[in-house]
């Protein structure tokens, strides 16, 4: 006679029997269903709470700042101009760092001479340290891009903004205004306005860049506001009784505020020439103001003789424009949506 068979609980001791909703059985080993019931729920892997396909169900999204700083960061263009950009500045606020001398000690016994120990960039016309007069140039050139870019960029949002903001007779005025100041050649204008100014500091033009430079940035910030205000969530606060400022600063302004920024800091390159242009034609700055524009057009008669007195202060000047416009095109792609 066959022998019989073991019973079938013997044969699966140590198994788990868990019914299934189609009628059948799955079996689990005990150790293996333990480690289901402790294991914890899935959370997202990716950065910042993102999985592999992208931000999950519960993750917050990122604003149009975080998601613009995110590409930013992995832009080599960005990464590089901004390099160029905090060395400008730290050598602008601390030029002694890299520079110990005094770039109004001169000596005519070595003036046009080339480079010498101590002395890699050579010397200029009158026996001024080339090099130093370079390093100290460069806070003169920056504060006053910065200082007309912020007067630039206040007024002109602050005029363009409430232009688009209230339209009517204001919106009128403003925009025959502009048309009056962008017909005004820039160089021109600096010729004629700086001729009749006798100071030799940064100021006179500052204020004259902010006198013909806000235009441009009224019709961006117009325009921006303009579109804005159309929003759904503009609409919303007015019907709930927002007052018109608190729909200005509030919900207005942080949304139109990305096309001003983005032109004002390819602008900001654009006056750093413009200082430099103005300096070389002789109405801009003026000694003992250290200047690479004034560097460059006393050395542009011995450019034949001695080019290193020009090449040095131009390749500073032209490395520093390009990286500013370079940051703003960067900063330009980060914030557009639409070259996403």
């Amino acid at each position: 006679m066959p022998e019989p068979l073991e019973p079938l609980e013997s044969y699966d001791e140590g198994r788990q029997i868990a019914s299934t909703g189609a009628g059948g059985a799955s079996d689990l080993g005990t150790a293996e269903a333990e480690t289901l019931e402790r294991r914890p729920p899935a959370t997202p892997t990716g950065p910042e709470g993102t999985g592999p396909e992208g931000p999950g169900p519960d993750t917050k999204p990122r604003s149009l700042w975080s998601d613009a700083w995110h590409d930013l960061r992995r832009n080599p263009v960005f990464i590089i101009s901004g390099l160029v950009i905090l060395f400008l500045v730290v050598i602008s606020l601390w030029p002694s760092l890299i520079a110990s001398g005094d770039p109004l000690d001169c000596d005519l016994s070595k003036a046009q001479e080339g480079s010498q120990a101590g002395h890699p960039f050579g010397f200029n016309g009158q026996g001024c340290d080339v090099y130093t007069r370079t390093v100290y140039g460069a806070r003169t050139s920056v504060a006053v891009g910065v200082l007309a870019t912020l007067g630039v960029a206040i007024l002109g949002s602050v005029l363009g903004g409430l232009a688009g903001f209230f339209g009517g007779a204001w919106d009128g005025v403003l925009s025959r205004v502009t048309d009056i100041f962008f017909a005004i050649p820039v160089v021109l204008g600096g010729l004629v306005l700086l001729s009749v100014v006798t100071s030799a500091t940064i100021w006179p033009v500052i204020g004259f860049m902010v006198l013909l430079g806000w235009p441009q940035i009224s019709r961006i910030a117009r325009g921006s506001v303009i579109t804005a205000k159309q929003n759904d969530y503009v609409h919303a606060a007015r019907a709930l009784g927002a007052s018109n400022s608190r729909m200005l600063l509030r919900h207005i302004t942080p949304n139109a505020v990305a096309p001003v920024i983005v032109v004002a800091t390819i602008a900001l390159g654009t006056y750093i020439a413009l200082e430099a242009t103005l300096s070389f034609l002789g109405v801009g700055l003026k000694p003992p103001t250290v200047s690479w524009g004034i560097d460059i057009s006393s050395a542009s008669q011995y450019i034949r003789n001695a080019p290193h007195m020009l090449l040095w202060p131009a390749g500073a000047l032209a490395v520093t424009v390009l990286a500013f416009i370079m940051l703003g095109d960067a900063v330009r792609d980060a914030l557009d949506p639409k070259l996403r």
